[in-house]
């Protein structure tokens, strides 16, 4: 138990109540046991007062998408590492992909996470259990047994599942199960050789393009499967303007789907690449400019639900490779809330939109209780300055993989505390207010 915590002078953002307004939050037994409007109604004995000067007080980021290198390859990124590098972005939970060695797909993989995570992650560590064995596509793991071990949805990671028949299997026995399907569409016949998105650039910069429809035409198939099966579904990752129409239509016939984007795919596009740099080298590649404006509306109208880091460490050996060679992949954890806030101050998306797609809509698709600031909800929360100025460097990265696709970008926003379950796990350099 941690003692009672009253934030006052808080500006409070919750997306979940549609609340942008100045009060004072209370904190006790790690769950939010008040919040009132202007000044607090009262300190507990015992409570550590923070003064948030007028700093936004939200609900902590729940990422959709994480990649780690435990178990298998720890020397890229251990669960104790990504955990800090989350609470140093303001991520209180993330879902982490089944994509290590061995994969996850078996009840002991995801007993194993769960335990190891909560014995040295600062953070909420959902595991992802593998939908095919091995993560090869081509049977599907025991869907019952890995619920019932505690995984948090269904999802191949990198892999996109080439069959059919064989994801209309998977899908429907999910659906038996009320699981919830996340899965990357990429056609690997389209994809081949590619490592940009197809187009003039591409030809000129003498690299082997991706054409968009190797997104829309395994994304069709999967919303169609999607209806046809009553699944749950969620298309991992989405880039393309066309992929936002599909979801759009597809929307409107059917529930239960939702869409996330990259943090990357919202904030860069495909000129990133020109100098070759490999930290750019992502999956899905980088798009238009025409296709990230499309997004952005896509965000705007719901098309898309969640904006995700796609957190991905990969080490110096696979990256500063010839960019046709490197391996594919960026960080983002501890940049996700700033590159996103970047679509605030341009005045393309509001606040209350960025924060939904970051807080209450992943909650709501996973089914947590946490992404909102309500009485009785987990204390899982980050104080930020949306102003805070700042430039991304090698040097400052908490994450033991330094691949980030903002290397050197001046950044507008920072957090200064970060919360799970009513305790600190992180506090800013420059935030002398957080004693909790």
């Amino acid at each position: 138990m941690t003692p009672p915590i009253v934030i006052a002078n808080a500006r409070i953002v919750d997306p979940a109540t549609n609340t942008d307004r100045l009060g004072a939050v209370l904190i006790a037994d790690g769950k939010f046991e008040g919040l009132a409007e202007g000044a607090p109604q009262g300190v507990p004995d015992g409570a550590t007062l923070i003064d948030a000067k007028g700093l936004v007080v939200a609900p902590g980021l729940i990422d959709m998408r994480v990649f780690t290198g435990e178990p298998g390859h720890e020397y890229r990124e251990t669960l104790a590492t990504a955990g800090d590098a989350a609470a140093a972005g303001g991520v209180t939970s993330f879902v982490l992909m089944p994509d290590s060695d061995p994969a996850v797909d078996d009840g002991a993989i995801v007993d194993f996470i769960i335990r190891r995570a909560a014995a040295t992650s600062k953070v909420n560590i959902l595991p992802a259990a593998a939908i095919t064995k091995g993560l090869r596509g081509q049977e599907i793991t025991e869907f019952g047994l890995l619920k019932e071990a505690g995984a948090a949805c269904l999802a191949d990671g990198r892999q996109s599942i080439q069959s059919a028949g064989l994801l209309r299997a998977a899908m429907s026995y999910a659906a038996n199960f009320d699981m919830t399907i996340v899965h990357h569409v990429a056609d690997a016949s389209l994809v081949g050789d590619g490592v940009m998105n197809e187009s003039t650039l591409a030809t000129v910069s003498g690299l082997r393009g991706i054409p968009l429809e190797a997104e829309t035409i395994p994304l069709a198939r999967d919303l169609q499967l999607a209806a046809l099966t009553g699944v749950r579904y969620h298309a991992a990752q989405l880039s393309t303007a066309v992929s936002a129409e599909l979801m759009t239509a597809a929307k409107r016939r059917s529930g239960g789907l939702s869409a996330g984007i990259s943090i990357n795919n919202l904030a860069l596009n495909e000129n990133d690449v020109a100098p070759y740099r490999t930290f750019f080298k992502l999956s899905p590649p980088l798009r238009s400019e025409d296709d990230r404006q499309a997004m952005i509306e896509a965000l705007k109208s719901g098309a898309i639900d969640v904006i995700h880091s796609g957190h991905d460490p990969q080490d110096s050996e696979v990256k500063r490779q010839p960019f046709a060679e490197a391996s594919e992949g960026a960080i983002g954890l501890e940049t996700l809330l700033a590159a996103a806030l970047r679509l605030v101050h341009s005045g393309d998306v509001s606040l209350m939109a960025v924060l939904r797609a970051m807080t209450f809509r992943p909650a709501e698709i996973l089914g947590l209780a946490a992404g909102r600031l309500v009485v009785g909800a987990p204390a899982d929360m980050i104080i930020f300055d949306p102003e805070f100025p700042w430039v991304v460097s090698e040097k400052d990265i908490v994450s033991r993989s330094h691949n980030t696709s903002f290397e050197g970008a001046r950044l507008q926003g920072a957090v200064m505390q970060t919360f799970v379950a009513g305790a600190s796990v992180f506090r800013h350099a420059q935030w002398p207010e957080g004693g909790a």
